[in-house]
């Protein structure tokens, strides 16, 4: 299980995502720099131990209504090789040393347990404290056809003005979309893209204190060839 150490990390996680945001197609623009924020999220367990494993979501309240991310996260102690476009920066962990920091997208552990979740083959993990499942994240199997084993390399990542979508090589081939800008939706029953074979509801905490529950992403039948 991964250990939560109560330490600092400079940059903090905040600043890294504040410079990192504006760069991406699913980014709302507000009406300057980002304020973000930390509203919610959780965990998943790395079963080799080695590669931090986090859902965060950050609201930003810099525009002229807030808007909460969901951002996956992946804490490294040295360079992932060959994701330099999922890096989003370095910083020094009180205890751990230099961290790099990738958009979990990117990294393939994280794809590979996020599957696992849907598979039921993971259980998610609270944010904040050590070896405590959060009930609160629920996977949904809708679909058929339901891929087995994790995804094969390379993965396909492509940023949209909907989220990310990454084309994984399970089988039967899938796409993975990650919800970047959430939207309240209790059951977790809004529209679905065709194909659908699952999709992963969790709860965020906004300053004004409701609590708010949607889908965080999407499991899809990859388009046959």
């Amino acid at each position: 299980m991964a250990v939560i150490y109560r330490t600092t990390m400079s940059p903090t996680k905040v600043e890294l995502l504040a410079a990192w945001l504006p760069g991406k197609p699913w980014y709302v623009a507000g009406s300057g720099a980002p304020e973000l924020t930390r509203t919610g999220g959780f965990r998943l367990d790395d079963p080799r131990g080695e590669v931090g494993m986090e859902f965060m979501v950050v609201t930003d309240t810099s525009g002229g209504r807030p808007v909460s991310y969901h951002l996956p996260l992946t804490y490294r102690d040295a360079p992932l090789e060959a994701a330099e476009q999922g890096l989003i920066g370095t910083s020094e962990h009180g205890v751990l040393g230099t961290r790099w920091v990738y958009d979990g997208t990117h990294d393939p552990v994280l794809v590979a347990q996020l599957i696992a979740l849907f598979q039921g083959r993971a259980v998610p993990q609270a944010q904040n404290e050590s070896d405590t499942p959060d009930p609160t994240v629920v996977p949904h199997v809708t679909g058929a056809g339901f891929p087995g084993g994790g995804p094969a390399a390379p993965m396909a990542v492509t940023d949209g003005a909907d989220g990310t979508d990454v084309t994984v090589g399970t089988s039967p081939a899938a796409t993975l979309r990650v919800v970047r800008a959430l939207v309240p939706d209790e059951e977790g029953s809004g529209p679905r893209p065709t194909g659908t074979l699952g999709h992963l509801t969790a709860p965020w905490h906004p300053q004004d204190g409701t609590e708010y529950r949607g889908t965080f992403a999407v499991l899809t039948a990859a388009p046959s060839h």
